[in-house]
């Protein structure tokens, strides 16, 4: 797989950032959610999968444009 990069909000280079695939899909670089209340709201978590927060503006790339 390989990633292109979509947008960040970051500023010095650190996350959270938006990439698309060549799989035709989107890749989140954000801060992983650890809260223990959080947690116990999510359904199906399948063991190769985790949870990832970031802020809502950065949804704005998700389409590629910018």
């Amino acid at each position: 797989m390989r990633l292109t990069f979509l947008g960040t909000d970051s500023e010095n280079g650190k996350c959270p950032t938006l990439y698309k695939t060549d799989r035709g899909t989107i890749v989140v670089q954000g801060y992983t959610v650890t809260d223990a209340e959080a947690m116990n709201d999510v359904r199906d978590l399948a063991d190769n999968e985790t949870l990832v927060e970031v802020p809502r503006e950065l949804l704005r790339y998700a389409d590629g444009s910018g």
